[in-house]
């Protein structure tokens, strides 16, 4: 394993997991990630929102990560890899914790407990209580609008005191709130945008990276934004930038990771687009206009493995 808040910057995927007639497709998972695994991607996210992890079993989960870290060191490029773990109990989130404690992993991903709506108090005193827990770090994952809860940077910057929790996942989807955390948060607390929509601004006012259902879509492309951002090509990144913004919109035109998984399928490099319930495949309509986009960008620069 390795030392996750070094590593933690540049372009994160959070990893879609393929599925087949109702089952984890370890044929096609292979594939994924020798693929990813060949491009400029720093980490990857394992079971979070975008890998369907709430859908997963136990078992499902582990035989994810093992199969993910067989690749790596088939390939010889050991990732950091980040499990995504929710849950609205902190006891049960500790079990969580328990139960993945001597799992090949460098890190969890955690998102605030959602539906409960706790106070900042008690925001605190949860991730507090993983972080003294855990066996490996924590990135804090900040995504209100589906947690129901903003994580106030008061409370973040409390918590980023914690020596296990080393960074944190940004979707606040609040401009004004980041770049305040951003030029507030202590040295080495690493922010990386999950906002896909908005990576261009969130690189632009700096982050240190981004975790981007997008980029298992052009992932050059990505990539390149912050290295021309780094080398202040400011107008290159932008036309990177343009190049893919409209892409971001269409694959969350219809709930995520559904469109991703059709281009993905369509591309080869999964068998298939299934998705679990209460998730469902894209409609007819989007398939089509995802369709268009695939036929535009051909010779695209996602290749078959």
């Amino acid at each position: 394993m390795t030392d996750l808040r070094s590593r933690l910057h540049g372009l994160w995927l959070p990893l879609v997991t393929p599925f087949r007639n109702g089952e984890l497709d370890e044929p096609s998972l292979r594939r994924l990630v020798r693929h990813y695994a060949s491009r400029p991607v720093d980490g990857f996210i394992l079971g979070a929102t975008s890998g369907e992890g709430m859908s997963l079993s136990t078992a499902e989960l582990e035989r994810l990560v093992g199969v993910v870290r067989a690749e790596f060191g088939e390939i010889r490029r050991p990732l950091p890899l980040c499990l995504g773990l929710s849950g609205a109990s902190t006891a049960k989130m500790k079990d969580a914790l328990d139960e993945t404690a001597d799992w090949p992993i460098d890190g969890y991903l955690i998102a605030s407990p959602y539906y409960t709506r706790p106070s900042q108090r008690g925001l605190t005193q949860h991730f507090t209580a993983l972080a003294d827990h855990a066996a490996w770090p924590l990135v804090l994952y900040n995504i209100p609008y589906r947690t129901g809860v903003n994580l106030t940077n008061d409370t973040l910057l409390a918590l980023a005191d914690h020596p296990n929790i080393v960074g944190m996942k940004d979707c606040c989807a609040d401009r004004a709130q980041t770049i305040d955390f951003l030029e507030r948060r202590p040295a080495g607390f690493r922010v990386l945008t999950g906002e896909d929509a908005q990576t261009f601004d969130a690189l632009s006012d700096g982050a240190d990276g981004a975790i981007l259902l997008s980029a298992h879509l052009e992932t050059e492309t990505f990539a390149s934004i912050r290295t021309h951002l780094q080398q202040g090509q400011r107008d290159a990144a932008q036309a990177c930038w343009k190049s893919v913004a409209n892409l971001t919109r269409l694959l969350f035109a219809e709930p995520s990771p559904s469109p991703a998984k059709h281009f993905l399928w369509r591309h080869g490099l999964i068998d298939s687009a299934e998705v679990r319930l209460p998730m469902v495949e894209v409609s007819a309509e989007l398939a089509t206009w995802l369709d268009h986009e695939i036929e535009r960008r051909t010779p695209a620069k996602l290749e078959t493995a």
